[in-house]
């Protein structure tokens, strides 16, 4: 996973541009899965969840459809 993960000068508490570790969001994501703790656990369900409804969705666009309108209603 170490090749997916690139440094990037960032500025740190102090105000100094520091070099940095920093991935993309597939890349972050996947090292969320990789912990082992109890406090990873919520995003480990939330990542579940929302790839079964992925995956719904691609059985059924109409799904995806209505998840956008409900969200769009939302805001």
């Amino acid at each position: 996973m170490s090749e997916e993960i690139g440094q990037l000068k960032l500025s740190a508490f102090d105000g100094k541009m520091r070099l940095t570790d920093c991935g993309n969001t597939e890349t972050c994501l996947r090292i969320v899965q990789s912990i082992p703790s109890r406090r990873a656990e919520p995003f480990k369900r939330w990542l579940a969840k929302i790839g079964y409804e992925r995956m719904q969705e691609i059985e059924n666009p109409e799904l995806a459809m209505q998840r956008m309108i409900d969200t769009y209603e939302k805001k």
